[in-house]
């Protein structure tokens, strides 16, 4: 199967899946439960996005100037700062700890 087939195939399943959302009846997916789902499966996957990203290389699991950097950048924004101020902190640890030598 080349590249352009999985891309096509991965296209007509993303249609039908939007196809199917809009054939089911409202009324099943207005009620609190399925809402509920729908949010916390948007917080579970961002959240697994930034794990593998943050810890993530190949197959393998790496700690480097990352993890410190996006724990700066949790505090920020427990601490309620701006989204801006957050991405730079964390930009800023990243590239201090790199530059000292912690973490390639």
């Amino acid at each position: 199967m080349t590249m352009w087939n999985a891309v096509l195939v991965a296209a007509i399943a993303c249609v039908a899946l939007k196809t199917v959302g809009y054939l089911i009846p409202p009324k099943w997916v207005q009620t609190p439960r399925p809402m509920r789902i729908a949010d916390l499966l948007t917080v579970a996957l961002l959240a697994a996005l930034v794990a593998v990203q943050t810890l993530g290389e190949g197959q393998a699991i790496v700690v480097d100037a990352r993890v410190p950097a996006l724990l700066a950048a949790a505090g920020l924004l427990l601490l309620r700062a701006p989204f801006l101020v957050v991405v730079v902190a964390a930009a800023l640890v990243a590239a201090l700890l790199r530059l000292w030598g912690w973490a390639a």
